[in-house]
């Protein structure tokens, strides 16, 4: 029996919501409307030097205000520290994690950490998991499959961090299983995150999402979009043309005369195809 779908947007409070959060937003929005299924939001407010203040509430209410609504409360990982915790002290007990000393200045020379406290007992600083699978295999729905020779490729990696915070990896971890997401759609910037997740919900004895993720957005000439730039056109858009242009470079051509941002909605959610998103997510649209 097939699971009810249940998707999410999980963005950082760092700043605004910008265009490519905004297609990451609209296509996971888009999955989950397509699957009749469930789409939240999750604010992912767990690195409080990055955050800046009134951030999360912004990107709820652009959000909302671009015509989509999540099917339940607004989440917080700022609220699930002690379901972390718990997390991570089974971890330890099971001998999966050990606790690490290492600075960044003595791993600076090492791109895949080295193992050097896996047989120490120290209490102090980080927790990592210990990586045992020798190899995994990543299926994504819009990228090509991916083998990762885990231990060569990443190898034990911190999931409770020095400064007393849980680590992304875990954190998200634990938080999609909380909330039975059945797909995670976001940007590619991210695909190299997904064997560490696997691995930690393996570890976990936690389910499997599937994933799908879209390139990044790039001007024209192959560059990254950025707000510190003042190149990303989001804040100069009235909400219908946004998602309009949203769907345009996600490769969905709505009608020109489509003219009600709830009609260009419903369109979209019928009209909506994966596998029509282009492989170079780029704009010249810069106003």
């Amino acid at each position: 029996m097939h699971k009810p779908y249940r998707g999410r947007f999980a963005p950082s409070p760092t700043g605004d919501l910008h265009l490519g959060s905004l297609l990451s937003a609209v296509a996971s929005y888009l999955q989950a409307r397509q699957h009749k299924g469930q789409w939240l939001i999750r604010i992912e407010d767990i690195d409080p030097p990055r955050e800046i203040h009134g951030s999360a509430a912004g990107i709820v209410k652009d959000l909302q205000a671009l015509g989509m609504q999540a099917d339940e409360a607004v989440s917080y990982q700022s609220h699930n520290t002690a379901t972390y915790l718990q997390a991570v002290t089974s971890l330890l007990t099971s001998g999966k994690a050990f606790r690490c000393s290492c600075s960044r200045k003595q791993l600076k020379n090492h791109p895949v950490y080295p193992g050097s406290c896996r047989k120490l007992q120290t209490d102090t600083c980080a927790v990592r998991l210990r990586v045992a699978t020798p190899q995994l295999t990543v299926i994504d729905q819009l990228q090509k499959t991916r083998e990762y020779a885990l231990a060569k490729d990443i190898g034990d990696f911190i999931i409770w961090r020095a400064d007393d915070l849980p680590a992304y990896q875990l954190a998200v971890v634990v938080d999609d299983a909380a909330m039975s997401i059945t797909e995670v759609v976001r940007g590619c910037d991210l695909q190299d995150s997904t064997p560490r997740q696997l691995y930690l919900q393996e570890c976990l004895g936690l389910p499997q999402p599937d994933y799908l993720h879209i390139p990044l957005l790039t001007d024209k000439n192959g560059r990254k979009l950025s707000k510190r730039d003042n190149d990303d056109p989001l804040n100069q858009l009235q909400p219908l043309a946004a998602i309009r242009l949203a769907l345009q470079l996600l490769g969905q051509h709505p009608p020109s005369e489509i003219s009600d941002l709830n009609r260009l909605w419903g369109w979209a959610i019928a009209h909506w195809r994966v596998n029509n998103i282009p492989s170079r997510l780029a704009t010249d649209y810069i106003p």
